[in-house]
Formats: C-alpha cells, sequence, structure tokens
C-alpha cells in the first residue's frame, strides 16, 4: 500500500480543514516514515525476495516496533497528542490519531500474514491482497482518486502554485507507485532505507501545495 495512505491524508482536509496537506500526510505515512530508519539501525529487518507476492517483492521479517498494531497505535496516540499540546485542537487531534492508525487497517488488507498484534507476539495477521495486482489496484488506484477529489473539491488555488502544484503532486505520485508496482526489485536493504527516506519530500510537498491554496467557502 503506498497512494493509499496518501489518499487518506488528501482525504482527512474534509474532516480537519485547519490541518495542512504536510501534516496530514506526515501522520498518514508515519510508521512507513519511521521505518526506514529502524532498517538502518537494525531494529527491524526486511529481505528481498522476487515474487514474494504478486506486487512487493519483499518479505517483512521483523518490524514490530513500527507495524505491530500496539506500536501503531501508541504512535496514533503520540502524533494526535503532540498536536493538541500545540495547538489545542481537539479535533484536529483525534484525525491524525486516526491517519497513522488507518496505516495499520490498510496493511492489514494488503500485507501477507506478518504483521504483529504485539512487538512481543508470534500471532501475525494479513489478508494477502498483494497476492493479487489486479485486485490490490482495484482497491488502491480508486481510493486515490477518491481522496484527491474530496481534497480538491474542499479547496481551491489561490493561485498557479496551487493549481499545478496539486497536479504536480498527483502525478509525481503515481509515477513513484507504477516504479514500485511494476519496476524491478530493489537492488539492496540499503537502498530501500534510504529511497524510504525520501518520502520526507513528500510530506513537505504536501505543505507546500496546501500553502498555495484555500479552503472554500
Amino acid at each position: 500500500m503506498f497512494i493509499g495512505h496518501f489518499a487518506l491524508g488528501f482525504a482527512a482536509k474534509s474532516a480537519a480543514p485547519q490541518v495542512s496537506l504536510g501534516t496530514l500526510f506526515l501522520a498518514a505515512q508515519f510508521i512507513d516514515l519511521l521505518w526506514p530508519t529502524f532498517l538502518f539501525m537494525g531494529l527491524e529487518r526486511v529481505r528481498i525476495e522476487p515474487g514474494a507476492t504478486a506486487v512487493v517483492p519483499l518479505v517483512f521479517e521483523h518490524y514490530p516496533y513500527t507495524h505491530s498494531l500496539l506500536a501503531v497505535l501508541g504512535w496514533a496516540v503520540l502524533i494526535g497528542g503532540l498536536h493538541f499540546l500545540l495547538m489545542r485542537e481537539r479535533r484536529a487531534a483525534l484525525v491524525l490519531g486516526l491517519l497513522v492508525l488507518s496505516h495499520w487497517v490498510l496493511d492489514l488488507l494488503v500485507h501477507k500474514p506478518d504483521l504483529q498484534i504485539l512487538p512481543w507476539s508470534d500471532t501475525v495477521v494479513g489478508l494477502r491482497l498483494w497476492s493479487s495486482l489486479t485486485l490490490t489496484l482495484a482497491l488502491e488506484v480508486p481510493l486515490f482518486v477518491l481522496g484527491v477529489w474530496l481534497y480538491a473539491r474542499g479547496t481551491r488555488a489561490s493561485d498557479a502554485g496551487g493549481r499545478w502544484g496539486l497536479v504536480g503532486l498527483v502525478l509525481f505520485l503515481f509515477v513513484v507507485y507504477a516504479g514500485n508496482v511494476l519496476g524491478s526489485p530493489p537492488p539492496s536493504v540499503e537502498a530501500i532505507a534510504w529511497v524510504g527516506q525520501l518520502q520526507w519530500l513528500l510530506v513537505l510537498l504536501g505543505y507546500w501545495v496546501d500553502r498555495h491554496r484555500r479552503l472554500r467557502g
């Protein structure tokens, strides 16, 4: 799951209009923003295995600190709580916390049973949607289109940057997604970690685009 997470970030602008798109992206993708650093530190492990699934050539061997349900609940409370402490916006804090949690729910749909419930437990879950490229695209692409539509409906461009910046962001996300789904397997785990760090640029682009758009009404 990739653009599906960003889809919920786009869509959440309707529920928390005062929150920047960049912050919504950060929350929706938070555990995947942490994961590359945990790979570098050796705290979590992934193995490259072409054909592991029809969509992703990876075997997620050990990632309890970012992707177990209990850990994700903790990260959700952290992100929502920090926003509330800084901004005193209860609704927005709740939306951000739910976005963090939504990442695990979407991953649950697509992953093989490799998502732990508790970091120390051997109980794993996953509904295997990645076993079919067709089903994966049928879920993720319409979800992304809906999310972008909701964001575009609730905001309007205040200048050319807001208009074409949004178009560019959407196209860029699609290109990255196509590369992930249709491209060759990554050359190394280190390459995965470095490319994963580049997702922070998408968060920054979210802030930039949102700064050039205004809420409708």
